[in-house]
């Protein structure tokens, strides 16, 4: 492996080691989302904490995944792929309690596709107390407000919180993500209030994950406005056996140079590979503006999406859907364009402590591309896991998907099984 990540693994081994030696029996921190099976279908981190402050605490975590592909592409395709191997992908997490409801999160991919190099995802402040203020400073308001800033993953949809994240990998009951994968980084904060199941979060960022101070072009009209994030939201644990939630999230940007909400996991699309040989085929992107590396770019443009999510947990049968509308256009286009996307996911957990899982997901995106192109796109995942260990999980899936263009004569798609281990602490 690289220089660089040989280096980063052994100091994350030692920190580990040292993590383990002398606070392996305090390694729970204040309002944060365990990295293991026990945070499976958290959401924000509740306004609820059973953990003490007693000083400063580094939380060193990580997570490390690999997957066995077996996939092939649809006859029609002239390329080919072979079952094998792919990147092992790898997460190194740093978590600091640096005050009393003043928590740090780090997260750094230490092995990812297209960097050659380890390099930091992003991270945030979390503030839920303001003791750094004055002891039990503005308590009762802080009781259901938190705030985050960063450089970091914002919260638009529920479906960022059950996906792969290169190599954490352990929320997602399947190996791939959605096929418009809402996901970004960028410079911003969020304000939350949580109250008796009641959720609202609004935010902002600078609409950028590549920060630069460098000003924009006047000739080329590309600069980038900040971009809105918004949630209304409310989540019931309504008796022993039911869970119930429902949210709706908007984001919206009238100007920017690039949009990344489609297309801001570098590390790719998980179904490596298909279609072209490229990592980012299996995954949709309206493409609302287009690079300054693309042939004819760079041309910004205006996007908003809304998501609505629906999520519902009786016993061990669990079921997650998507409702998702993203319209925008190029600056170089004088029509609005729409992207639909519906997903509805089935899972059963079987056992006392819910170790083993089978279940189903159905997706599907239809919209216009630039030029006015139709494109549909579905796709199937049916499979199962097994949680070794509230730390490991092993995945097996068949998944189908295809993608018809209008005007097109052959249809392109893949389909076949991949295995994936996942190990997350």
């Amino acid at each position: 492996m690289k220089t660089t990540l040989l280096s980063l693994s052994v100091l994350l081994m030692a920190l580990f080691m040292f993590e383990t030696t002398n606070a392996q029996q305090t390694r729970d921190l204040q309002y944060y989302r365990s990295p293991d099976k026990t945070g499976i279908n958290v959401f924000e981190t509740s306004k609820e904490t059973d953990v003490e402050f007693d000083g400063l605490k580094v939380r060193i975590g990580g997570a490390n995944t690999l997957q066995f592909q077996a996939l092939q592409n649809d006859d029609d395709i002239p390329f080919q792929l072979e079952p094998n191997f792919n990147l092992a992908t790898s997460n190194l997490d740093i978590d600091v309690q640096l005050e009393r409801g003043l928590r740090m999160h780090l997260r750094t991919y230490l092995s990812s596709r297209h960097h050659p190099e380890a390099w930091v995802k992003g991270g945030y402040l979390q503030v839920d107390r303001l003791d750094f203020i004055s002891e039990g400073f503005a308590e009762n308001l802080m009781d259901k407000v938190t705030i985050k800033v960063g450089h970091m993953e914002i919260n638009y949809g529920d479906a960022h919180f059950r996906r792969s994240d290169n190599g954490q990998a352990i929320y997602n009951p399947f190996v791939g993500n959605y096929l418009m994968d809402s996901f970004t980084t960028e410079a911003g904060g969020e304000v939350y209030y949580q109250s008796n199941g009641f959720l609202a979060m609004i935010g902002v960022t600078n609409g950028k994950l590549n920060q630069s101070t460098i000003a924009p072009d006047p000739a080329l009209d590309i600069g980038t406005n900040p971009a809105f994030v918004g949630k209304l939201g409310y989540d019931s644990q309504i008796n022993e056996d039911l869970r119930v939630r429902l949210t709706g999230s908007i984001y919206t940007n009238s100007q920017a140079e690039r949009f990344y909400l489609y297309a801001g996991d570098r590390a790719g699309g998980r179904y490596y590979n298909v279609i072209s040989g490229s990592d980012f085929n299996a995954r949709v992107v309206p493409g609302f503006a287009l690079s300054g590396r693309a042939p004819g770019g760079p041309i910004g443009g205006e996007m908003t999406a809304i998501m609505i999510n629906p999520f519902v947990k009786f016993q061990g049968l669990e079921f997650f859907g998507i409702f998702e509308n993203a319209s925008g256009k190029r600056n170089s286009e004088t029509d609005t364009r729409t992207f639909n996307q519906y997903a509805a996911e089935v899972l059963y957990r079987f056992g006392e402590n819910e170790n083993v899982y089978i279940g189903g997901r159905y997706n599907a995106v239809s919209g216009e591309l630039p030029g006015g192109e139709e494109i549909d796109v579905t796709r199937f995942n049916i499979g199962g896991g097994w949680f070794l260990t509230n730390n490991v999980l092993t995945k097996v899936e068949y998944v189908t998907q295809n993608q018809d263009y209008s005007g097109a004569t052959t249809d392109l798609g893949f389909s076949g099984l991949v295995i994936e281990a996942v190990v997350s602490f």
